[in-house]
């Protein structure tokens, strides 16, 4: 048996895993987006009512156009939180049984559920929560802060909070991959610590920040639970759309939204790997 025989066949159970919980739902998903709809029913058909509708609606663009802020203003809070925290854990944490710890501690909140931990901020926030209490406590503020929650200060903040891990990681192993030699060599030349990082650090991070980018992006792109509590149902995403679409049975239109968010995550994950080849660092 030749070697290309054996790894297709060893590769056969994990492409038919894939085949079944992954292509399949798409391309049923593509194929429902087609079908028509009524107030109790739905039926198979061909037609492009429901991509008309949703492409005419000025909803979907404003809809759209939120997501895409979301997931904008999430992954530089999260690449600047995440960068800085592996940058400390890699180079000036020099144990690795502290480097661990450290480590293990930034998973703590993780082994919760992600809506507990969304939850917990609702009460930090609130006009009478330990936030606004601090605030007028100081003589900050005269009277509660009004946009703390309920707000898109409070959808990002929870965003932030969600999936900061998720960059912190692929950034951390990147850097404990590069040769410790490479940032001396650059001391010795004279290179200042900013030079070190702009020129030496940051270019040899790029894949593990293009992994946790694509993660972030696509995790806020594709979540409706979060927008709903922390806006108190005040904001809307492409989320909140298809699950509003499915909770009126209207399952075609939310096909139909599914795959035009499906095209859109597809292109920024294209753009996102136009600058690095994440396959070297796979």
């Amino acid at each position: 048996m030749s070697d290309a025989m054996s790894g297709w066949l060893l590769s056969a159970p994990l492409m038919l895993v894939l085949a079944f919980f992954l292509i399949l739902p798409i391309i049923m998903i593509v194929i429902v987006s087609f079908w028509g709809a009524t107030e109790f029913s739905i039926y198979p058909a061909f037609q492009f009512d429901n991509y008309e509708f949703l492409l005419s609606s000025p909803v979907t663009y404003q809809v759209f156009l939120a997501t895409i802020k979301y997931a904008i203003i999430t992954w530089v809070c999260t690449l600047l939180i995440g960068f800085t925290i592996a940058y400390f854990l890699a180079f000036h944490i020099r144990t690795q049984t502290w480097q661990i710890i450290l480590f293990l501690l930034c998973t703590i909140p993780f082994w919760t559920s992600n809506i507990i931990r969304m939850i917990s901020w609702i009460p930090f926030l609130g006009r009478n929560g330990l936030a606004n209490s601090a605030l007028v406590g100081m003589g900050i503020v005269d009277q509660p802060v009004e946009w703390l929650l309920y707000s898109d200060f409070s959808v990002i903040l929870a965003f932030v909070h969600l999936y900061t891990l998720f960059m912190v990681v692929p950034i951390f192993n990147t850097m404990m991959r590069i040769d410790r030699s490479l940032i001396e060599a650059a001391y010795d030349n004279g290179a200042t610590g900013l030079q070190t990082l702009t020129n030496v650090i940051i270019p040899l991070t790029k894949p593990g920040i293009m992994i946790g980018s694509i993660f972030v992006v696509t995790l806020v792109m594709g979540d409706f639970i979060t927008v709903r509590f922390m806006s108190g149902s005040q904001k809307a995403n492409v989320g909140r759309l298809i699950s509003n679409d499915i909770a009126l049975l209207q399952y075609p239109s939310a096909c139909a939204t599914a795959v035009v968010l499906l095209v859109t995550v597809l292109l920024v994950i294209a753009v996102l790997l136009r600058f690095v080849d994440i396959r070297k660092e796979l």
